[in-house]
């Protein structure tokens, strides 16, 4: 199907209105603590807005537009890298990286395997990883800001997170690519 300017304006209207949706629904409270039913459906997909995805290949082109005619305006080098679906359009998706980039990559570029990234509150700070989803169990690992992992499992407050050479639990809010009280299963 081609995209006309009316149709593209339209989708903008409808992803905006879908971005205004979520930004009611961060402020009003976190997003784990909505009702399944309270959480807006992608208009082309039926999958939950906003969702946090993934990147399959380790080179993703992201465009400023739902199209192949729009220009590249960066490339991603990093498979497996969380990002955020935050519109719908046809088969493109625009995403938000954990460093608030966006931009629009075709759906068959995105998995549904949950990963994440480390976050910590001062970029130089090191984030424990624990044995077990408990402060007061041992560190088995200290963290970079950046570090890309995989989320086995989210309770709301903890996520069983796992990449190469490490293993354990980390504090959900340490984590982009977990919402806040999300339970990932």
């Amino acid at each position: 199907m081609a995209v006309t300017t009316q149709s593209f304006r339209a989708a903008c209207a409808r992803a905006g209105r879908l971005a205004l949706a979520a930004a009611v629904l961060a402020v009003g409270a976190p997003l784990g603590a909505h009702a399944a039913s309270e959480i807006a459906a992608g208009p082309v997909s039926g999958l939950p807005m906003p969702r946090f995805v993934s990147l399959k290949p380790d080179r993703v082109n992201v465009r400023a537009g739902p199209n192949k005619d729009q220009h590249v305006r960066w490339v991603y080098t990093r498979a497996s890298m969380p990002v955020e679906v935050t519109a719908e359009f046809e088969n493109w998706r625009r995403i938000r990286d954990w460093e608030g980039a966006e931009g629009w990559v075709y759906h068959s570029l995105l998995s549904g395997r949950r990963t994440a990234v480390v976050v910590p509150s001062l970029k130089s700070d090191l984030v424990p990883l624990y044995a077990n989803a408990d402060v007061e169990s041992s560190v088995v690992a200290q963290l970079q800001s950046g570090v890309l992992g995989s989320l086995r499992t989210c309770d709301g407050q903890w996520c069983s997170f796992s990449g190469p050479n490490f293993s354990g639990w980390i504090q959900q809010e340490r984590l982009w690519g977990a919402y806040p009280n999300e339970k990932v299963d």
